[in-house]
Formats: structure tokens, C-alpha cells, sequence
């Protein structure tokens, strides 16, 4: 979960591309407090507000997942 407001969270981020490159994926996850909010009430994020900066992060990341395997899968 990346807080974008941090000079130490982009530093991170950036040093992590710049050493594993293509295995850190693009999507970032951001600090969000309705994904700190979810588990309290017993519903993942995309059941508690799928409208929410990390609902839509989340959707983002597993259709990018979904994209490097189809990819992985089509070389192989």
C-alpha cells in the first residue's frame, strides 16, 4: 500500500523499478481508508466500496495479472 505524498514511498518505488524492472508491476495500490475500513466490516473491497481509489487498484492489478499470464502462456 503506497502513500504517494512520502519522499521515502516514491524513492522506494522507483528503486525497485530500477533494480527488478519488468517483475514489479505497473499498478500501485494506494493507502486508502476504506481498504483499512473493509475487513472490519467482513467484506473484501470490492464488496465493501467498489467505487474506492483501492477497489479500483485492486481491479486494476488483477487484470494486469491476468494480462502478463495470458502473455506468459501465448510464448510458451
Amino acid at each position: 500500500m503506497f502513500d504517494d505524498r512520502t519522499n521515502l514511498a516514491n524513492q522506494v518505488v522507483k528503486d525497485l523499478r530500477d533494480f527488478l524492472g519488468a517483475q514489479v508491476f505497473e499498478t500501485i495500490i494506494p493507502r486508502n481508508i476504506r481498504l483499512a475500513e473493509a475487513p472490519s466490516h467482513g467484506k473484501p473491497i470490492i464488496l465493501y466500496d467498489i467505487k474506492s481509489r483501492g477497489a479500483e487498484s485492486y481491479l486494476r492489478l488483477a487484470r494486469e495479472v491476468m494480462n502478463m499470464t495470458r502473455k506468459a502462456l501465448v510464448e510458451a
